[in-house]
This record gives structure tokens, sequence and C-alpha cells, in this order.
């Protein structure tokens, strides 16, 4: 479902969040479920590190793509785990405005069902609720500056273990939400942020066998000048926490999550 307006008989605003969203909640939410969403796929995408050594998170790919697609990583599953976060309705108009931006740089909105994990407490569903909830999410473009398309999974995980930026280790976001991920549900875990996870693991050990020094200790990311909308900014990690305001640095874009 492509829309710009939530379905006419569903009144609450809820956002679907699939990558750090899950453990690092957005503002204004006054409820948080576990779930899944159907018909995607999830994987990574050039993002958290620095303009001129770009990391990666993770973002999701409509299924019918994917399969015209050759990934290494060949099957993955028919859910897509994430958690759906209802937003306060006086702040509804504020998230919307601020999600409108998202639409820039080829990504367009669109409202997919989300269904609650089977121990989900009802009372947290909206009043009613028969079926899947309708929640927001972002599809890109495959020519999107951003999108890298299928890579080797070695490769990306020695690029992963080397990425650094103002939000912090590349391997760290990916750890955490291999954890996070997991806590979910006992079907949650996702095979490729865990085959990725074991990989950057092993180069780490590898490292660390030769001797050899952590690479991004090699990096200061503590401010970053980028472009944006035309425009410089220094970003610095202080002022990295969780707004819906327009992006203005590598963190504030990641964490409100986006699809390609």
């Amino acid at each position: 479902m492509s829309a710009q307006e939530p379905p006419s008989k569903q009144d609450e605003f809820w956002i679907f969040g699939y990558g750090s969203l899950i453990w690092k909640p957005p503002p204004h939410f006054d409820r948080r479920i576990p779930g899944w969403v159907e018909g995607y796929v999830r994987r990574s995408e050039d993002h958290r590190g620095t303009p001129s050594a770009p990391g990666r998170v993770v973002t999701l790919i409509e299924r019918s793509y994917w399969a015209s697609l050759a990934d290494r990583h060949d099957s993955a599953p028919a859910k897509v785990w994430g958690v759906a976060y209802r937003i306060k309705a006086d702040r509804v108009a504020e998230v919307k405005e601020y999600l409108d931006i998202r639409e820039i740089n080829g990504y367009t909105i669109h409202w997919t069902p989300f269904h609650p994990a089977s121990d989900v407490d009802p009372a947290l569903l909206p009043p009613a609720q028969k079926g899947p909830i309708q929640t927001l999410v972002y599809i890109g473009t495959p020519d999107n500056a951003q999108f890298t398309g299928p890579q080797d999974p070695q490769e990306l995980s020695e690029h992963i273990y080397r990425s650094k930026g103002p939000s912090g280790l590349n391997r760290d976001y990916l750890w955490g939400l291999e954890k996070a991920l997991d806590e979910l549900s006992p079907e949650s875990s996702d095979e490729h942020v865990k085959d990725l996870s074991n990989r950057v693991r092993a180069v780490a050990a590898r490292y660390k066998s030769e001797g050899k020094a952590d690479p991004t200790d090699e990096t200061d990311a503590a401010t970053e000048v980028i472009e944006v909308n035309g425009t410089t900014e220094a970003t610095h990690d202080e002022h990295h926490h969780h707004r819906f305001r327009r992006a203005g640095s590598v963190d504030e874009q990641e964490e409100t999550e986006k699809t390609s």
C-alpha cells in the first residue's frame, strides 16, 4: 500500500522500526510492540560512518525486487521482525512534518501491514483491532545513491569492522541489531544480520591474534563536516540524540530508518 495518509479505518499513527529503532526508540511514542511485516527483505546499504567512508546500516528491499538480484545470502525469512511504535496523538502532526522530509533523495512513504507477535498484550493494540496494524515505512528506489545492491558477505564484514563515524562504530550497530532482534522472539533472528555479525567477530579475532591495531583507532570522527541540503554542518557525538527534526547528521538519518 502506498499512501500519504494512513488507512481511514485506523485513527492511530504507528511507525515500523526494523534497525536501530528497535533498541533506540523514537521520541513521542507511548506504545511499543514486537512483530513483523511481510513482502520485504532486510539487507545492508551505505550510511553509517562518514561521507568519505560510509559504513553500513540495514534497509528493507521489496521481496519481488530482491528476488531478481544475485545475492550471496540467497534466502530470507518471509517475516521481517521489528517493532511498531505508536506516536502520541498530540505529536502526530509534528512527526508527520518531519517524516515528509524523508521523501527527498528518492524515498517515498508507504504503509504496510504489521503483524503483532502472538504474545502481545491485547491492551496495547488499537481499539477493536482485528488483523494487522497499518504502519509507516519508507520505500526507496534501487537507483538511490545509498543503495549498494548485493555485496560479498566477507568483504562487507571487513568494511563494517573498519568503519566508524559520528554515531559510533559500525560493528557496534551490527551487533546491537543482532542482539535486539534475538530478544524480540524465538523466531526473530535474521540470518543476514547473524552471518555478518559472526563474520565481523571473526575479523576482530583475526586482528587480535595477528597483533594488528584496531583500524578504527586511526579514525577521528568526533567531528565531521557533511553537506545537508546544500549547506555544510559539523556533527559531534554529543549532539546525536533522537529528535524528529530535519535530518542533519548520519546518526539522525539512520535512527529514523528507511527502506530501499
